[in-house]
């Protein structure tokens, strides 16, 4: 093919996740009226919790069901508008039948949500063997120097503690495609996805979005029966259940079928956050049920923030040496303006020339009436026709494009030097222009499956599955040259205020 494909879904992003109204049976809900903490809901299965039928808990106060000594301590925690999701241990009694919960209270406009679940030894002592191991995984992670050494030692660690039989690290592209470029798998049970690229569909916007508010997310059995809700209409909202920040939430069918396709019984994912954004997921399968405590999951979740900061730390500084690189060719460019007193021997008459700025292979000048180019560029006729579209643009500020052919058509023979341009208005009302050209990159992306083929509607376009083949599929872009870093369009940018001011002055 000749351009990119943008394969995120918006029909996929705009269903409401959120508002699923049932959770998964590893956990209980109970939902209490903000104002006096009565219980106005909870899941179906807090029946099996107490021996007695949910009906009979409701517009009671939650405090009825607590000793004396937690009380003050909940309503503490009840009354704070809590940031981070602190668990807190509560035994509750109903009908004299007492269940020891680790509590995460959820703070909500008018009401508060508890999320659950039971508390056992084993639990309790499973824990003390994750966090010793803990030690040991922030130590191989912190070691790693490059992002390729990070993300292998992330996924080996998390491996090792989970003990999931395929962990991989998952990068997502501008498009939301995600690149696995990390794996650790039980080869005897799984085909390798190392280098694989999916599509963003398998991850629609809305679950990217719900990312932010929940650190990992976990599927113990893609078998489950869901867990409804009584009363199903919240008495409050008069709505579903806003179920965003609930790690219990549950599964869309859609996805359960994906997981099925995939020979995955059980899943985990983890989030990978980059300056306050989804940079990409740690995505964790197994062959059979697998259940982690909340305790694990917490493991998982500080490890999540360890390896955020990490990975941010190693690109921040990859960014920061290519600035002070793009940074020192500008300086000393400006220097060569000031000294010939002319912009377009500074920019091309030395070896300190334009390039050294745009990273490209090669520049057009159009300044004071004149054409001057350095390096490979297309010839005088397209560059003069190009600078006339530049014109119906009518921006002053820094333009880029990788793809040129897909949105300027004279640039379909010409992607063997302008693939990609990078434009510095200098007076863009005089057509006064640099324009550094990139050259066609071609490469062949490989899919786990036909990312045309992830979404397939039935007959009444309302039905619809994800596909049920992961196996390589090639496809070639062509007409597309390497994207332009965002430390070279903010140096283009810096030198075109320059530049503006040395012509005008």
């Amino acid at each position: 093919m000749n351009s990119r494909t943008n394969y995120d879904s918006d029909f996929c992003g705009s269903l409401p996740l959120h508002l699923i109204n049932t959770i998964q049976p590893y956990g209980y809900v109970i939902v209490l009226n903000k104002s006096d903490l009565s219980v106005i809901q909870a899941s179906d299965n807090v029946a099996n919790l107490w021996d007695c039928s949910v009906k009979s808990i409701l517009n009671h106060s939650f405090l009825s069901f607590l000793d004396n000594q937690q009380e003050p301590e909940f309503k503490e925690k009840a009354a704070t508008n809590l940031q981070d999701r602190i668990p807190l241990t509560l035994r509750v009694e109903v009908n004299k039948i007492s269940r020891e919960l680790l509590t995460i209270i959820h703070q909500k406009e008018e009401l508060i949500i508890l999320e659950m679940e039971l508390l056992n030894d084993e639990i309790k002592n499973s824990f003390v063997k994750v966090y010793q191991d803990l030690r040991y995984s922030v130590n191989a992670i912190e070691k790693g120097t490059s992002l390729d050494s990070v993300c292998k030692a992330a996924i080996n660690e998390l491996k090792k503690i989970s003990g999931f039989d395929r962990v991989m690290m998952y990068q997502f592209d501008e498009d939301w495609n995600g690149t696995v470029i990390a794996e650790d798998i039980d080869e005897s049970l799984y085909e390798s996805y190392l280098g694989l690229k999916f599509p963003a569909s398998d991850i629609p916007k809305q679950a990217r979005a719900l990312y932010l508010k929940n650190a990992y997310r976990l599927i113990p059995d893609r078998d489950y029966k869901p867990v409804g809700f009584y009363p199903v209409i919240n008495p409050l909202t008069q709505t579903f259940l806003d179920l965003s920040d609930c790690n219990l939430r549950g599964v869309p069918k859609v996805h359960l079928e994906y997981l099925k396709n995939m020979d995955v019984k059980a899943s985990m994912s983890i989030r990978v956050i980059k300056d306050e954004k989804l940079w990409g997921l740690i995505s964790c399968h197994s062959k059979t049920e697998k259940s982690l405590n909340y305790e694990i999951c917490s493991i998982f979740e500080l490890l999540s923030n360890i390896i955020s900061n990490k990975i941010t730390a190693i690109l921040n500084k990859e960014t920061y040496l290519l600035s002070n690189k793009l940074n020192e060719a500008r300086a000393r460019i400006i220097d060569q303006i000031y000294t010939e007193d002319d912009i377009l021997k500074g920019l091309i008459s030395s070896e300190n020339h334009i390039l050294n700025i745009l990273n490209s292979e090669g520049a057009a000048v159009l300044y004071d009436g004149r054409v001057e180019t350095v390096g490979n560029v297309p010839n005088k006729e397209f560059i003069e026709n190009l600078s006339y579209w530049l014109d119906a643009k009518n921006t002053n500020t820094v333009y880029h494009e990788n793809n040129l052919a897909n949105v300027y058509d004279q640039a379909g023979d010409e992607q063997h030097v302008a693939s990609g341009i990078l434009v510095i208005p200098i007076n863009q009302s005089k057509s006064e222009y640099i324009i550094g050209f990139r050259p066609e990159f071609v490469k062949t992306i490989k899919w786990g499956g036909n990312p045309n083929e992830a979404i397939n509607f039935e007959e009444d376009n309302k039905t619809y599955h994800p596909r049920n083949s992961f196996k390589l599929w090639k496809e070639t872009v062509k007409q597309t040259s390497q994207p332009w870093y965002p430390a070279e369009i903010a140096v283009s940018e810096s030198f075109r205020s320059f530049l503006y001011e040395f012509a005008t002055r």
